[in-house]
């Protein structure tokens, strides 16, 4: 299992990196930090350093198609969440493009 992948997980690691800090208030703080992206991603652009940007964004109206019968149907316009990994994540996971100079 890949460590960190829920939030008990995270909690732990919080807790394990701050002194003093319950199990409860390092879950309270994940929650807070996703209610605040989530709350603040609505209206612009959330970066958190050394991660990256959240940001929703719109999506046109446009057409589909039934996977079941193959008819032609309106999507109707949504919004989306994105997420643009900042450079230090990237190198961190090695997924930075290297760029010809």
């Amino acid at each position: 299992m890949t460590q960190g992948q829920f939030k008990k997980d995270w909690a732990a690691l919080v807790q394990k990196r701050i002194d003093g800090v319950s199990k409860k208030d390092a879950v309270a703080l994940l929650d807070d930090l996703v209610t605040y992206i989530a709350k603040n991603a609505k209206k612009d652009k959330v970066y958190v350093p050394g991660l990256g940007i959240f940001t929703v964004k719109e999506r046109a109206a446009r057409w589909g198609r039934n996977p079941q019968t193959g008819e032609k149907i309106r999507i109707k316009k949504s919004k989306k969440i994105a997420f643009r990994a900042a450079k230090a994540f990237k190198e961190a996971t090695g997924t930075l493009k290297k760029t010809k100079k």
